[in-house]
């Protein structure tokens, strides 16, 4: 632990600089500093005097989601005597937490620093750690370690990218994959992913992915406000689109416009929905989306005004409504080579979901819909207005994707109530 202490220290130094930069010009950058260096809120320990607490670590918005319902029922098997607190690494995960779980008991993780984490293990004082799918420090594993606090990775997951690059220092990171006392994997291959990795095969088990269990809510204020301005028209919505890696490689946003702007804008006059997956890229996109008659969702959308053709969704947490209303929906992060987003989120709704070939983050989902002719997979912009027209043609054969998808959704619940059965189980042995 010394040398991982050493260049995390050494790293830190060298990027000072850039960060005081970041701090000084960023407001995203400063939120939640004192908490990051160790500083642990008063709310939080108000929150939890007289309990026993259970500590659930969730990086974003997607873990959050995936946490939402997990939160709930563990409290409710543990009983009056626990409370569960969640932190989160970004801005927007810390957001949406808030708002899903009661900003009391809800922070940002701290640096993985040792007189950092461990001023929130004694503050705490949990009985059990809980990480959403693969975010792990080596610091906060070993001090959890040394102060007897059993650690459960759930939901976990092995993409493929990382199985190759992980499996290249495998004998480095065996060390950090044997702390944990429970790992509870998304599929069969996640597992044997682990455990090739250096887990002990012991601690590993398959639960099932936790995303299935997560219902989102039908309405939302902006939701209900599309829902009005559109007044029949078609709704595609290109859900947590990424930008591109390279300088001459198109946003994904640009690739779903110009998928979207002959036939399927001219014939079928649908309206597009634009929700980018990181806010600090709305103002980006909103460049490239003005030339359209648009307008952004934090200002309003005019319900009478049927000219409308794009809608920039730069909200959060409203995007799982918003696709409860659409006819079509592109999961992004999928034309890019980012690894795809959740497909889950319009699936529940019987929506007929579109990616691209990058969906090696959703690896079994999709293959479980692919199996079940319940998602479409292309592989380029010009493949992606094929399939906008054809569905905005046939839109009883893409009602029927969309159910499809909708029934693998239904089909594969229950991770969450195996997920707090393991739990229990090993804070109440």
């Amino acid at each position: 632990m010394l040398a991982y202490s050493l260049l995390l220290t050494l790293g830190l130094l060298l990027s000072s600089p850039w960060w005081l930069l970041r701090m000084a010009t960023t407001e995203r950058y400063r939120e939640g500093l004192r908490e990051r260096l160790g500083d642990v809120p008063a709310r939080l320990c108000e929150a939890v005097r007289g309990k026993r607490v259970i500590w659930v670590h969730a990086v974003s918005v997607g873990e959050v989601l995936a946490a939402s319902r997990l939160v709930g029922e563990l409290e409710a098997a543990l009983g009056e005597g626990f409370r569960v607190v969640v932190s989160t690494t970004t801005r927007t995960g810390q957001a949406l937490a808030r708002e899903r779980f009661g900003a009391e008991r809800v922070f940002y993780m701290p640096l993985d620093f040792a007189w950092m984490v461990r001023r929130y293990l004694r503050a705490l004082k949990p009985e059990a750690l809980v990480l959403m799918e693969s975010e792990l420090w080596p610091r906060m594993l070993h001090e959890c370690a040394r102060a007897s606090v059993p650690v459960a990775v759930v939901n976990a997951r092995v993409s493929d990218r990382s199985f190759a690059r992980t499996m290249t220092v495998r004998d480095i990171w065996q060390y950090v994959l044997r702390k944990p006392s429970l790992w509870l994997a998304q599929s069969e291959e996640d597992a044997r992913r682990l455990i090739a990795l250096g887990a002990w095969g012991e601690t590993v088990k398959v639960s099932g992915n936790l995303k299935y269990d997560v219902r989102a809510p039908r309405q939302s204020r902006i939701a209900e406000l599309i829902r009005e301005a559109v007044a029949g028209r078609p709704v595609v919505v290109a859900g947590s689109t990424v930008g591109g890696g390279t300088n001459n490689e198109l946003n994904e946003e640009e690739m779903v416009i110009q998928a979207w702007e002959g036939r399927a804008r001219s014939e079928f006059n649908a309206l597009l929905v634009l929700a980018p997956r990181h806010p600090e890229r709305f103002g980006l996109v909103e460049s490239v989306v003005r030339k359209f008659r648009f307008v952004r969702a934090s200002d309003g959308v005019p319900t009478q005004e049927g000219s409308l053709e794009v809608v920039l969704l730069d909200t959060i947490g409203d995007l799982a409504s918003v696709y409860g209303l659409a006819d079509i929906a592109f999961v992004g992060g999928s034309l890019i080579k980012s690894g795809g987003h959740n497909p889950l989120e319009p699936a529940q709704f019987g929506v007929p979901v579109v990616m691209g070939p990058s969906f090696e983050n959703f690896r079994d989902v999709v293959g479980k819909m692919r199996s079940s002719d319940g998602i479409c997979i292309v592989q380029d912009a010009e493949e992606l207005k094929l399939v906008l027209v054809g569905m905005l043609k046939d839109r009883e054969a893409a009602r029927a994707v969309g159910e499809r998808g909708r029934q693998v959704f239904e089909a594969q619940q229950g991770a969450t109530a195996r997920t707090v059965e393991a739990i229990v189980a090993m804070v109440k042995p």
